[in-house]
C-alpha cells in the first residue's frame, strides 16, 4: 500500500485515515436509529424481551462512541505522536466492532431462537447494511475492516450452522465469500484513496518546491502561452517590472504590462514600443537573447526558450550594474582618467575610422602639442598643481574644438589633435594660431598664477598615405624642431626632417645586427665596501661602437632595443659575459646586471639567468640583478613573481635609482628585495645641504630597518665619501671617485692589488687610470 520501509504508512496519512473513522456522524446516527427501530419492531412482532435488550445495548454502545467522538474532536494531534493516533484507532475499532458483534449476535438469535421469517429478514438486512458501511465508512484502517467484518459475519455463520438444516449450512458457507469480498472491496477503496492522498501530497510538495524555487530565482521569469499571454510569473519578475504582485501579471499580455509601466511613468510610450519590438523578436525566435533598456537605472537582459507545447519561457535579469561597470571600464579604457580626453588607443581607433570614411582628395592634419617647461611646474608647485593645470588646459582645448577635431592626451603634458578637412598650410596655421591663443596665457591654479606657453609639431596628410604611426613620428620630429629652435610656436613637418627619421631607422637596423652578432663590449663599475674599501660587486654596463655612428650611448640604443623587442637578447648577452667574467675574479666579488621592464615581462628571463650561471659555473649568490620602478608599471604581479623565483635560486635583487620615482617606498614593502641603490640625487649636495644629508640618513635608516643592504651611487668627491663613511650611510659605495667603468681585466687587476694590501689612496689612483 505504498508503506515505508518500516511497514508503516506516513503518519499524516495515517492520521487522515483515523479521522475518517470519526467522520460522517450522521450515517452513524442513522444506523443507530435503524438498529434500535428494528429491535423494537421485532419485540412488538414476536414479544421477545431479548430484542429490547439488544436495542438497549446498541443504544448504549452508540452513546459511548458519540462521547468518544466528542473527545476526539478536542484532541490536538501531532504528526510526531503516532502512539496517540493508534490509541484512538483502537477506540474506534472497539466501538465499531461492538456494534457489528451485537447485530451479528441478534441475527444469529433470530435464526436459532426466534425462527420468525420477518425477524430473520429484518436483522439480516440491518446486518448487511453494516457490511456496506465497512466499504463506505470503515475502510480507513485495515484492522477496522477485519474486526467489523468478522464480528458481524462469524455469529451469523455459527447460527446458520447450528440450525442443522443443510440449506442453512450452504447459506452459512456463502457468508464467507461475502466477508472476503467486503474486506477486499474495503481494502481496494483504502488503497485507491491512499495512492491518491500520496499523489496529492507529492503534487503539493512539488508545487511548493517549484513555487519556492521560482520565487527565489535571482532572475525574473515569464511563461507565455501560444497567445503570448503570461501564464506563470515569479516574484522577481514583479519586482523588476515594479508590479505590485506577480498575480497581477498573470493572464495579461506583455504589451499590457508595458502599458502599465507607461501609466506609472516608469517608461515612456516610445520606449515601450521599442521594448515590445525587441520582445516580439525574441518570442518569434528571430533572436535568442536581447539587452533591453528601460531607463538609465534599469537594463534587463532577456533570453527566450520555446516550450515543447506552444508558448515561450522568457527569463530576464537586472544587468544594470554590469552595464554600468562595462561602461565605466570602456570609459576608463578609452579616456584619460585625469582630463577626460580620449587616450592613445581610442584616439587611434577614432582617427582610423575617420580616415577610412574620408574622401580621397580630403586632407587632414595631426598636431602634437607640448607644454613648455611643464616639469618646472611639477617640481616647484607639486604634481597635484600640475594635474589641475592639465585639466584646465584640457577644458580650454575641448571648448575651442569643433566637429572636425579629435582630441587626445597621450600622457604627461602631451596633447594630440587630429583635424579633418584642412585645405593647405595656411589653413593649418590659422587653426594652430587660434589654438595657441586659446591655450596660451595665465592660469590660476591653487592660488598660483602659472603662465603657460606651448610648442607643437604638425604634419599634413591624406587618405592615400595614411599610416598613423609614421604620422606621429613626423609630428614628433616637427615638435622636436620647434623645441630645438624656438619654443612657444609650431612647425609643420617638412621632408628634410625625415632625414633624422631615416637615420633612426638605420640605427635600428644596425642595432638589430649588433644584437645578433653580439657586437657589444662589457665594462664594469665597481662597488666598494664603505668600511674596508674592498670591491664587493661590479655593475656590468654595455658599450656599443658602430663604424658609421661611432660610440652610441646606452641611453639611445637601450630604449630603442626595448621598442624593437630585442632587448631580451641584449640582456642574454650581458648575463652570459658578466657571469663568465665574474667567475674569473679571484676575490669572490659579485657582478650586477640590469634588467629592463621588458625583461621582467619575459617568461624566459629566469631560464636565461640559470643558463648563464650554469655555463660560467658561477654561484648564484655572486649574481645580482638590478631593476627600476618602470619595470613594475605594466604588469607588477608578473614582475614580482619573476623576482621571487630568481631570489629563491639565490640571486640578489636590488632596486636601482631608488628615490627618483613616485612609489619607491611602497616597493620596499612588496618586492622581494635584498638591496637598494640610492640615486645620485641624494648624494650630489650632501656636503653643502644638511637637509639632503638628513634625507639620505632617513632613507638609510628605513632601509636597514627592513633588512636591506644599501648602495650609494654617484659618489664623486673625497668629501662625499668621507661624509658617507663617517655617518655610516652606506654598506657599498659606487661612483666616479673610484674611476670610470673598466673592462674585466681592470677589475681583475684591481682585486689582485687589493689582495696585495693596496691602500685607500692607491685604490683611488688605480681606479682613475
Amino acid at each position: 500500500m505504498g508503506e515505508n520501509q518500516q511497514g508503516q504508512i506516513p503518519t499524516d496519512v495515517y492520521l487522515s485515515f483515523v479521522r475518517s473513522l470519526y467522520g460522517n456522524r450522521m450515517t452513524l446516527r442513522a444506523g443507530m436509529v435503524a438498529h434500535v427501530t428494528v429491535s423494537i419492531l421485532l419485540y412488538i412482532k414476536v414479544r421477545d424481551p431479548a430484542y429490547i435488550a439488544f436495542g438497549c445495548a446498541i443504544l448504549a454502545n452508540w452513546m459511548v462512541r458519540f462521547y468518544s467522538m466528542t473527545r476526539f474532536d478536542r484532541v490536538r494531534f501531532s504528526t510526531d505522536d503516532r502512539a496517540t493516533i493508534a490509541w484512538w484507532e483502537r477506540m474506534s475499532i472497539v466501538g465499531g466492532g461492538m456494534t457489528a458483534f451485537l447485530l451479528g449476535v441478534m441475527c444469529g438469535y433470530a435464526f436459532l431462537v426466534t425462527r420468525d421469517t420477518f425477524a430473520e429478514i429484518a436483522v439480516l438486512s440491518v446486518t448487511l447494511s453494516l457490511m456496506v458501511s465497512v466499504v463506505g465508512r470503515n475502510f480507513g484502517t485495515k484492522i477496522t475492516v477485519y474486526v467489523v467484518t468478522l464480528a458481524a459475519c462469524l455469529p451469523i455463520m455459527i447460527s446458520l450452522l447450528l440450525v442443522g438444516n443443510i440449506y442453512m449450512v450452504v447459506l452459512a458457507l456463502l457468508v464467507l465469500p461475502l466477508a472476503v469480498t467486503t474486506i477486499s472491496m474495503a481494502n481496494g477503496v483504502r488503497e485507491f484513496l491512499y495512492e491518491n492522498v500520496l499523489s496529492r501530497r507529492e503534487i503539493a510538495l512539488i508545487a511548493d518546491r517549484f513555487n519556492a524555487a521560482l520565487n527565489n530565482m535571482p532572475h525574473g521569469l515569464f511563461m507565455l502561452d501560444e497567445n503570448s499571454r503570461i501564464v506563470v510569473a515569479n516574484k522577481k519578475a514583479a519586482e523588476l517590472l515594479t508590479a505590485p504582485s506577480r498575480d497581477m501579471l498573470r493572464d495579461h499580455s506583455l504589451m499590457a504590462v508595458l502599458r502599465y509601466g507607461v501609466r506609472r511613468g516608469v517608461i515612456t510610450p516610445g520606449r515601450a514600443k521599442i521594448i515590445q519590438r525587441q520582445l516580439k523578436s525574441l518570442i518569434d525566435g528571430d533572436e535568442s537573447r536581447a539587452l533591453v533598456y528601460f531607463t538609465d537605472e534599469l537594463y534587463l537582459e532577456f533570453s527566450a526558450k520555446r516550450r515543447k507545447s506552444d508558448g515561450v519561457v522568457l527569463i530576464f535579469e537586472d544587468v544594470t550594474a554590469r552595464i554600468k561597470a562595462e561602461e565605466k571600464i570602456v570609459h576608463m579604457a578609452r579616456y584619460d582618467s585625469l582630463t577626460g580626453l580620449s587616450n592613445r588607443g581610442y584616439f587611434s581607433e577614432i582617427v582610423e575610422n575617420a580616415v577610412r570614411n574620408m574622401r580621397d582628395d580630403e586632407k587632414f592634419a595631426l598636431a602634437v602639442v607640448d607644454l613648455d617647461d611643464f616639469k618646472h611646474v611639477n617640481d616647484t608647485n607639486g604634481h597635484m598643481t600640475g594635474d589641475r593645470l592639465l585639466c584646465a588646459i584640457s577644458a580650454r582645448l575641448a571648448g575651442m574644438a569643433d566637429e572636425s577635431m579629435t582630441l587626445s592626451r597621450f600622457g604627461g603634458d602631451e596633447f594630440v589633435l587630429f583635424i579633418r578637412d584642412v585645405k593647405d598650410t595656411n589653413h593649418v596655421d590659422e587653426i594652430m594660431s587660434q589654438l595657441f591663443e586659446t591655450l596660451r596665457g595665465t592660469y590660476l591654479i591653487n592660488g598660483n598664477k602659472l603662465f603657460v606657453s606651448l610648442s607643437a609639431g604638425v604634419v599634413i596628410g591624406s587618405k592615400a598615405d595614411f599610416k598613423l604611426d609614421d604620422l606621429q613620428i613626423k609630428a614628433d620630429l616637427a615638435l622636436y624642431e620647434t623645441k630645438h629652435h624656438e619654443k612657444d610656436s609650431w612647425v609643420i613637418f617638412a621632408e628634410e626632417m625625415d632625414e633624422k627619421y631615416t637615420k633612426r631607422q638605420k640605427l635600428k637596423t644596425a642595432l638589430r645586427d649588433a644584437v645578433r652578432e653580439k657586437s657589444f663590449t662589457v665594462v664594469y663599475q665597481p662597488m666598494f665596501t664603505a668600511d674596508t674599501i674592498q670591491v664587493a660587486c661590479c655593475e656590468a654596463l654595455s658599450r656599443w661602437f658602430h663604424p658609421e655612428f661611432g660610440a652610441v650611448s646606452p641611453a639611445v640604443y637601450i630604449p630603442l632595443a626595448e621598442e624593437m623587442g630585442i632587448v631580451g637578447e641584449l640582456t642574454r648577452h650581458m648575463l652570459q659575459v658578466a657571469c663568465r667574467d665574474c667567475a674569473g675574479w679571484k676575490n669572490g666579488a659579485a657582478v650586477s646586471v640590469n634588467l629592463s621592464a621588458n625583461d621582467l615581462r619575459n617568461k624566459d628571463i629566469v631560464t636565461m639567468v640559470t643558463e648563464a650561471l650554469d655555463a660560467a659555473g658561477l654561484d648564484a649568490k655572486r649574481l645580482q640583478v638590478e631593476v627600476t620602478e618602470s619595470a613594475f608599471v605594466q604588469d607588477a604581479a608578473k614582475a614580482k613573481a619573476i623576482l621571487r623565483e630568481l631570489r629563491a635560486k639565490g640571486v640578489t635583487i636590488a632596486i636601482d635609482d631608488f628615490g627618483t620615482g613616485y612609489s619607491s617606498l611602497s616597493y620596499l614593502n612588496v618586492l622581494p628585495l635584498n638591496k637598494i641603490k640610492i640615486d645620485r640625487s641624494f648624494v650630489s649636495d650632501i656636503t653643502n645641504d644638511e637637509r639632503t644629508l638628513k634625507l639620505l640618513k632617513g632613507v638609510v635608516h628605513l632601509s636597514r630597518e627592513l633588512g636591506l643592504e644599501i648602495v650609494v651611487e654617484g659618489v664623486e668627491t673625497e668629501e662625499q665619501l668621507e661624509l658617507i663613511r663617517s655617518t655610516n650611510s652606506a654598506d657599498l659605495i659606487q661612483g666616479f671617485i673610484f674611476g670610470m667603468p673598466m673592462p674585466s681585466s681592470g677589475i681583475s687587476e684591481l682585486t689582485s692589488g687589493m689582495s696585495a694590501g693596496m691602500g685607500h689612496a692607491a685604490i683611488l689612483a688605480a681606479g682613475s687610470k
